[in-house]
């Protein structure tokens, strides 16, 4: 069976990543989306919260199974028997960090591939940072992520003021 991971920090899925799963989806017989807990970044939804959106919003894929982790990315990908990583890219910035940690994973699980998958033309200058940002404005969210965690994330912004 072909594996695959899509780790991120999801905060909050967007369309962008849901077309960046979808995509996945049709390629691998089973992947896991996977938000990983980073030490490194400071989430506005709190992890039940991401895992929820994305339960309520990857539903229409039946091969993809929605999980978390604390762990180094290589040794969750080991433990659910991945031989890929799926990343999502946008514009040549990512593509710096993004090479980087596939190099670094490479070297430390030979073994498990990353795979980047470029955003959809009309995605590829959505990020969570610019939603969060948005959000915070009032702008229509509706182009941006998925309509059924709308009013509950704009909900989310509000109480954070």
């Amino acid at each position: 069976m072909s594996i695959a991971i899509y780790p991120g920090s999801f905060d909050p899925v967007t369309l962008g990543h849901l077309n960046i799963l979808k995509r996945a989806s049709r390629i691998f017989e089973k992947v896991y989306v996977c938000v990983m807990v980073n030490s490194g970044k400071q989430p506005v939804l709190s992890l039940e919260q991401r895992l929820e959106y994305l339960r309520l919003t990857t539903g229409r894929f039946p091969n993809v199974v929605v999980d978390s982790s604390d762990k180094l990315l290589v040794d969750y990908a080991k433990e659910k028997n991945a031989k890929v990583i799926v990343k999502g890219m946008r514009a040549v910035s990512d593509f710096d960090w993004e090479f980087q940690m596939a190099l670094v994973n490479s070297k430390i699980a030979p073994d498990i591939d990353t795979m980047f998958l470029m955003a959809s033309q009309k995605y590829m200058y959505l990020s969570s940072s610019i939603v969060k940002e948005m959000a915070r404005y009032g702008v229509d969210l509706s182009e941006f992520i998925p309509r059924e965690i709308i009013d509950d994330f704009i909900n989310q912004i509000r109480s954070r003021r």
